[in-house]
C-alpha cells in the first residue's frame, strides 16, 4: 500500500480595505507567507471588502501594490469577498434548513441597555437570548443569529496553545446576517476559507477570540477546521492596538518600498522572534522573503504584544 501523503498546506492573507497596511498588517502578511511557503504550500490573497460602509475607495489596490513592492507573490487570482454573496447566502440557507438560525429584532442600543449583558473577549456584547424563542409582539426582524449550544469548542493554537470556550457563555448566539443586510465577518471568513481549501490560518491575536465561533460554524456546515496560529499584536507606543480606524501610519508612507522594504521585513521578522542576519536589512526584498521562507521558526514566536520598530529587539 502506498503511503498517504499529507494535504498541501494552503495559507492566506486577508486584509480589509478600511485603511492602509500598517506594521501589524505587515507582521501578519509575513508570518502567514513564511509558514505557508516553508511548508511548500500555496499562499492566497483575499480582500475582505464585505463591510462596504467601511471600505475606503482605492484602498484595496493600494494594499496590493504595497505587498507587490515588498516582494510578496500570491497564488491564483485575488478573491474579493464582495463578489461572493451568493456563496454566503447558500451557507445561510443550509444553516436555516437545519434549524440553526433565527431572526433577531434587537438593536445594539437595546442590548447595551441590558444591565446583565457582559462583554465578550473581543469587546462585543454577549447576546442574552432575547429573541431566541421568537420575536416579541411589534418587533421586526433586523438580523439573523445562529443558535449556539452548551458544548465547549476546543482547539490548539500553534502559538497560544490549548484554547477552550463555551460559546453560550462567551458570545451567545451571534449574528450571521446584519441589520443592514450584509453578511457578517464570522460567516464570510468560514465560507471563504472552506471554498478556497485553506487549511492553515495565520493571523493576528486580535482574531483569536473569533476562532471558537468560526470553528462552531465550520462544524455545523460540515467543513474541515484549519490549523490556527495567532501572531502577537503590534501595539502603539502606549501599548494600545494599532487600528486602521485610528489612522495608523501606513508602511508605504514616505518610503520607497522597493529600496527600503528589506529593513521593514527584517524588523518584522525580529518582532516575530526570528534572527535574520543583519546584512539582510540591506538586501533585496526577495532575499529577505527567501530567508524567511527557508528559516522561519514558529517556536521562536512570542505571545506578547509589543510596539514595532526598525531597531526593536524581538518580542520575548
Amino acid at each position: 500500500m502506498e503511503p498517504v501523503s499529507a494535504p498541501q498546506v494552503v495559507g492566506r492573507f486577508a486584509p480589509s480595505p478600511t485603511g492602509p497596511l500598517h506594521h501589524g498588517s505587515l507582521v501578519a502578511a509575513l508570518g502567514s507567507y513564511a509558514l505557508a511557503r516553508r511548508a511548500r504550500g500555496r499562499w492566497l490573497m483575499r480582500i475582505e471588502d464585505i463591510d462596504t460602509p467601511r471600505v475606503v475607495p482605492g484602498m484595496a489596490d493600494r494594499m496590493l501594490r504595497t505587498l507587490e513592492a515588498l516582494g510578496f507573490e500570491w497564488d491564483g487570482p485575488v478573491l474579493w469577498q464582495s463578489a461572493c454573496n451568493d456563496r454566503y447566502a447558500a451557507a445561510l440557507d443550509q444553516l436555516a434548513a437545519a434549524g440553526l438560525i433565527y431572526p433577531c429584532g434587537c438593536s445594539r442600543r437595546e442590548l447595551q441597555r441590558v444591565a446583565s449583558a457582559p462583554l465578550a473577549a473581543d469587546g462585543g456584547l454577549i447576546y442574552p437570548g432575547t429573541c431566541r424563542k421568537g420575536l416579541a409582539p411589534g418587533k421586526r426582524a433586523r438580523a439573523f443569529r445562529v443558535r449556539v449550544d452548551d458544548a465547549a469548542v476546543e482547539f490548539v493554537d500553534a502559538i497560544f496553545g490549548p484554547q477552550r470556550e463555551r460559546l453560550a457563555e462567551g458570545s451567545g448566539d451571534f449574528v450571521l446576517r446584519r441589520a443592514d443586510g450584509l453578511f457578517a465577518y464570522q460567516l464570510a471568513v468560514v465560507v471563504d476559507d472552506a471554498a478556497s481549501g485553506v487549511n492553515q490560518v495565520v493571523r493576528g491575536a486580535d482574531l483569536l477570540p473569533s476562532t471558537p465561533r468560526q470553528i462552531y460554524l465550520q462544524q455545523r456546515l460540515g467543513y474541515q477546521t484549519p490549523a490556527y496560529a495567532h501572531l502577537p499584536l503590534v501595539t502603539d507606543r502606549d501599548g494600545g492596538k494599532l487600528s486602521k480606524r485610528d489612522a495608523a501610519v501606513s508602511i508605504a508612507d514616505g518610503r520607497d518600498l522597493v529600496r527600503e522594504g528589506a529593513a521593514l521585513l527584517v524588523a518584522a521578522l525580529r518582532f516575530l522572534g526570528q534572527q535574520p542576519p543583519a546584512d539582510l536589512a540591506r538586501a533585496a526584498n526577495r532575499d529577505v522573503l527567501a530567508w524567511a521562507c527557508a528559516s522561519f521558526d514558529l517556536d521562536r514566536v512570542s505571545t506578547r504584544a509589543a510596539p514595532f520598530g526598525l531597531s526593536a529587539a524581538p518580542a520575548t
